[in-house]
C-alpha cells in the first residue's frame, strides 16, 4: 500500500503543478483582459464625464476631473441653432432600412453558398470580399457624379442604397459561416415533408441561425450609423445624418469640447442600446460554430 502510494506521488505532484500553472496563466490572462477592457472603455468614460462639464473646465490643461457638473453641453446640443432630431431620424432611417435590405439579400445568397453550395463557391465569396478592397475615397467622385446626374444628391434613399451595397459583402460572409452550421439532416427531413424553400428558410433555418442574424444585423447597423465620408459629401441639409451633424460642433473659434462630447454621447446612444438589447444573441452568434 505504501509502495503504491509512493509510486503515485510523483504523478500527483505533476498534476498539481500543472493545475497551479494553468490557474496562474488564467489569472494572468484575466488581468490582461481587464486592463485591455479598461484601456478601451476609459476614453468613453472620459467623454461621458466631460459632457457634464462647462466649456472652461473641459478646456483646462490638465483636465479638471472634479469640476462642477452641468447640463450646459446637452442644452446647447438640443437647444442650439439647428435641431438635432432630423439628422438623428435620418441616421435611424438609413441604418435600419439598409440593415433590413442587407438581411433580405444576404440570407438567400449565404444559403446558396453554404447549404446548397454552387460551383466554385470560394471564388464567389472572394468576389464579394474583393468589393471591399477598393478604398472608399476612390469611389467617392464617381458616386457623386452619378448621384448628381440622376438628381439624388441630399437624398436619404441614396444613402440607404450605398449602405446596403457596402454592408452586403460582410453580411454574406458572416451569414455563410452561420448557415454552414445548420444540420443537413433537418433540411432533408423538411424537403421530404414537402416544405418549399421560402418556408424552409422562414420556419427552420432562421430560428436556428437567429443569433447569427442578430450579430450580422448589429454589425451592419453600427457600420451604417458610423459612416461619415459619403454622408458628408452626398448630403447637405435634408438628408444630413447624425455623424455629419456632430462634426458641425467643431469650430475654429471658441470652446466646443464639452458640447462635442455631449453630442457624441447622444449620437452613440442608439448603438449602445442596440448592443445591450442584442447582447446575448450577439455573443451566441459570434461564437456559433466555434465549438464542434
Amino acid at each position: 500500500m505504501t509502495a503504491a502510494t509512493l509510486e503515485k506521488t510523483p504523478t500527483a505532484t505533476a498534476d498539481t503543478a500543472a493545475h497551479t500553472k494553468r490557474r496562474r496563466s488564467g489569472i494572468a490572462l484575466g488581468v490582461i483582459a481587464w486592463l485591455v477592457g479598461i484601456l478601451f472603455v476609459l476614453p468613453v468614460v472620459w467623454m461621458f464625464l466631460t459632457s457634464f462639464h462647462s466649456e472652461n473646465d473641459a478646456a483646462t490643461n490638465p483636465p479638471s476631473v472634479f469640476a462642477p457638473l452641468t447640463l450646459d453641453g446637452y442644452a446647447n446640443f438640443f437647444g442650439g441653432g439647428a435641431s438635432p432630431w432630423p439628422p438623428l431620424l435620418n441616421s435611424i432611417t438609413a441604418s435600419v432600412l439598409s440593415t433590413v435590405l442587407v438581411l433580405i439579400l444576404a440570407i438567400p445568397a449565404a444559403y446558396a453558398l453554404s447549404i446548397k453550395p454552387v460551383r466554385k463557391w470560394t471564388d464567389t465569396l472572394f468576389f464579394f470580399l474583393s468589393t471591399k478592397m477598393l478604398p472608399v475615397v476612390a469611389g467617392l467622385l464617381p458616386v457623386y457624379l452619378i448621384a448628381q446626374g440622376i438628381g439624388m444628391l441630399d437624398n436619404i434613399w441614396l444613402l440607404i442604397i450605398l449602405y446596403t451595397s457596402m454592408n452586403l459583402p460582410i453580411a454574406v460572409w458572416m451569414m455563410r459561416s452561420f448557415l454552414a452550421e445548420v444540420p443537413g439532416e433537418i433540411l432533408e427531413a423538411a424537403s421530404m415533408d414537402g416544405c418549399t424553400l421560402p418556408r424552409t428558410l422562414r420556419t427552420i433555418v432562421m430560428p436556428i441561425v437567429l443569433p447569427g442574424i442578430a450579430a450580422t444585423s448589429l454589425i451592419c447597423f453600427i457600420f451604417s450609423w458610423n459612416e461619415l465620408l459619403f454622408a458628408r459629401v452626398l448630403t447637405a441639409t435634408v438628408a444630413q445624418t447624425a455623424p455629419v451633424f456632430l462634426t458641425s460642433f467643431v469650430t475654429s473659434q471658441g470652446l466646443f469640447l464639452a458640447k462635442v462630447c455631449a453630442a457624441a454621447v447622444v449620437v452613440s446612444l442608439p448603438v449602445l442600446i442596440a448592443g445591450f438589447a442584442a447582447q446575448d444573441k450577439l455573443v451566441q452568434g459570434l461564437s456559433l460554430g466555434a465549438v464542434k
